[in-house]
């Protein structure tokens, strides 16, 4: 490394970290910290980059950090030639200003040609600041700059951060800076593991951290711990013939719970496989921090593995312990499982009354009805009989004032299934109680039967047309009712599954819903309910590929049914690519144009007597054929095809533009001209604006 620049080392000792922030955290300080040096003038933006974090700590490293800034040229221009001499060639008041103010006589002052003129110039170098004075503010404003949404503040002094920082680390190559960060003075020191080296020591070079560390029993590469515990969990599920389950969620946050990972295999009685799988999984997944095991065919098997953060030296005692908690979760699980059995879910119905939905839109007893009815006139709009959806949007609550989804929130829906299939209750019912959450995220999976749909969707359209009624849209970064995934779970809904349901219908029906219950909804609120849902639109089909003047194309036409909407988009999508789109599109931002300056009362009929020239005979006949053809073809939302027809408008489009003058003096010439740029320009409008595409531009 060549000797003007070192590695940089910069580690902050903490109190534990939050787990689930850890790798944001490590991500963003060496980004961070990295942007700092490079402003400085410190760093190249290639340069090597890497981050560490432990449950106590958080590291970078950085490469080819320069020790010193480089040297800044300051340029200042002063009067033109012709105003800082005179004719006789002597220094005139301006030009000795000019010098004065710059600290030199005027004979040092440079001439250079700028912008075409001939000015006195001064430069001066300004020697760049060495790296041990610009690294503390570096890492400060890094620091400053974390995704930390509730800063902490300890001790006496006025430092805030994530956690409390006990040491700081900041090492130049081999030397050690001295600065102040969080209140702390930092060294060269840093601290080993917890339990297994709970000492400090020095770090001699910035190159040798990991390798320091390690002697140490700290293993500061995320990544490297994440891999360990992969390879040590896979090895002890082979020992029973089975596969560990590693969700990505789930080993990112033990991996950040542990500085030194080992893994161990534990097991529980077989009995306890009786209860259903997800009870059992989530007992040992989402509250003890376990791995599951599955055999080939992916049932559960009766064995878990835990991760301590220290060598299990007496494996079997820390065994136990950990079977034993398990244990009496699982019992504590089999209890709320039996106490749930005494009720059914009908008869849980009633315990809703108790449950807030919301303070002006009732219980969650009052949203069950309303989504009983909705979920009934939604089946009644597709043509199916509406028992099973008004069925599952009766019960699809009533699970969770059960004592399991009270200790397991994680299982709601799911509880109502397991308890909906003991009950007797029709298969297309149970899977809708559970699947009438999704999707619950982007990207999650869509309901799998109809009655699942349906209810889901009624979900959702009450409680986005109820929100809004209450005046608490949805603002900024503010979505506690999760309404934009409501809404854009609605959009996959129609679109993906192919219901054939138009948005304000859908709104409307909602609505009544309410009212129904003595609880108005205004039109207003219904509008603004469909306008949220069709906004969604373009982040929808943008991450989809969709271009956005495509989606303005046919946002501008005003449909409200998702189907349509996507039929639309796909046809001018692939149009944009026909030989006569650029050409159209032109036209059609022409005769919008002319339409738009016109400002008069223009006739909807096109007389025939009034066709002067060859050019509107021409696209008059052509209007009235393609006419005939697409117009069954729109009745049909066959819009491809119908654009392929108006493609062929292209050749008696430009020859009307080349021969014909619109704006002629005649009013009843120039006002059969624009009735006919109208229908020309409403045969493309029923499909989308065409003058909004941005083609061949």
């Amino acid at each position: 490394m060549p000797i003007h620049s070192a590695p940089l080392l910069v580690e902050l000792g903490t109190e534990e970290l939050p787990p689930m922030a850890l790798p944001l955290l490590g991500d963003a300080f060496a980004e961070q910290l990295a942007v700092a040096l490079e402003e400085a003038g410190l760093l190249a933006t290639e340069a090597p980059r890497r981050w560490y974090a432990t449950p106590r700590r958080l590291a970078v490293h950085l490469g080819g950090v320069a020790r010193r800034a480089a040297d800044q040229i300051h340029q200042r221009r002063g009067p033109s030639i012709k105003a800082a001499f005179d004719a006789a060639g002597q220094p005139t008041p301006a030009a000795k200003g000019f010098a004065r103010s710059c600290g030199v006589d005027v004979p040092t002052l440079a001439k250079e040609t700028i912008d075409g003129g001939e000015y006195l110039v001064w430069r001066s170098t300004l020697p760049g600041l060495a790296a041990i004075d610009l690294i503390p503010d570096c890492i400060k404003k890094a620091a400053a700059g974390l995704p930390i949404p509730k800063r902490m503040r300890w001790g006496r002094g006025t430092a805030q951060f994530v956690r409390p920082v006990h040491w700081t680390v900041v090492i130049h190559g081999k030397r050690s800076i001295k600065c102040e960060v969080f209140g702390i003075r930092s060294s060269n020191r840093t601290w080993g593991h917890r339990f297994l080296s709970n000492t400090s020591f020095p770090i001699t070079d910035a190159d040798h951290y990991v390798e320091t560390l390690k002697k140490h029993s700290v293993i500061v590469s995320f990544d490297e711990r994440r891999n360990l515990i992969r390879q040590q969990a896979t090895r002890l599920a082979r020992r029973v013939n089975g596969r560990v389950v590693l969700s990505p969620e789930l080993l990112d946050l033990v991996t950040a719970l542990v500085e030194s990972p080992h893994a161990l295999l534990g097991g529980f009685d077989t009995a306890y496989l009786q209860m259903p799988t997800e009870v059992l999984i989530a007992s040992m997944r989402d509250h003890q921090k376990y791995f599951h095991v599955t055999d080939e065919a992916g049932h559960l098997l009766p064995h878990f593995i835990t991760v301590s953060n220290i060598p299990l030296t007496r494996s079997g005692r820390v065994r136990e312990g950990n079977e034993r908690v398990l244990k009496a979760r699982l019992d504590d699980a089999h209890f709320f499982l039996e106490a749930d059995r005494q009720h059914t879910l009908e008869q849980r119905l009633a315990d809703l009354k108790d449950v807030l939905f919301h303070r002006d839109l009732g219980s969650l007893f009052d949203k069950s009805l309303r989504l009983e009815t909705l979920a009934s006139a939604i089946a009644g709009a597709l043509h199916v009989s509406p028992k099973g959806p008004a069925r599952a949007a009766r019960l699809a609550k009533t699970d969770l004032v059960s004592s399991m989804v009270g200790e397991f929130p994680e299982l709601q829906g799911i509880m109502g299934r397991y308890y909906a299939a003991q009950e007797g209750e029709v298969s297309d019912v149970t899977t809708a109680i559970e699947e009438h959450y999704l999707p619950r995220y982007a990207g999650d999976r869509l309901p799998s039967t109809r009655t699942g749909r349906i209810v889901a969707l009624a979900d959702k359209i009450d409680s986005i047309i109820g929100i809004f009624s209450t005046d608490e849209a949805p603002t900024g970064e503010k979505d506690p009712y999760a309404l934009r995934r409501a809404a854009l779970g609605i959009i996959r809904l129609l679109v993906e599954k192919r219901m054939n349901l138009d948005l304000k219908s859908l709104f409307r029906l909602g609505a009544e819903t309410y009212i129904a219950q003595n609880r108005p909804v205004t039109t207003q609120a219904c509008d603004k309910s469909i306008a949220f849902v069709t906004e969604r639109y373009r982040a929808f089909y943008e991450a989809a590929g969709y271009r956005a003047d495509e989606l303005e194309a046919i946002a501008a036409t005003g449909t409200a049914h998702a189907l349509d909407f996507n039929r639309r988009l796909k046809a001018v999508s692939r149009f944009r690519q026909h030989p006569a789109a650029a050409s159209l599109a032109a036209a059609n931002k022409r005769i919008s144009n002319i339409l738009r300056q016109a400002g008069e009362q223009r006739s909807a009929h096109i007389d025939s007597s009034l066709l002067e020239l060859d050019a509107e005979h021409a696209l008059a006949n052509h209007l009235l054929q393609a006419a005939s053809v697409v117009s069954p073809l729109l009745q049909q939302g066959d819009y491809a095809q119908a654009l392929r027809h108006l493609a062929k408008l292209k050749t008696p489009t430009d020859r009307f533009f080349d021969e014909v003058r619109v704006m002629v003096e005649d009013s009843a010439l120039r006002q059969n001209r624009l009735a006919l740029l109208k229908h020309l320009a409403d045969l493309f409008l029923a499909i989308a604006d065409f003058s909004r595409l941005q083609l061949g531009e």
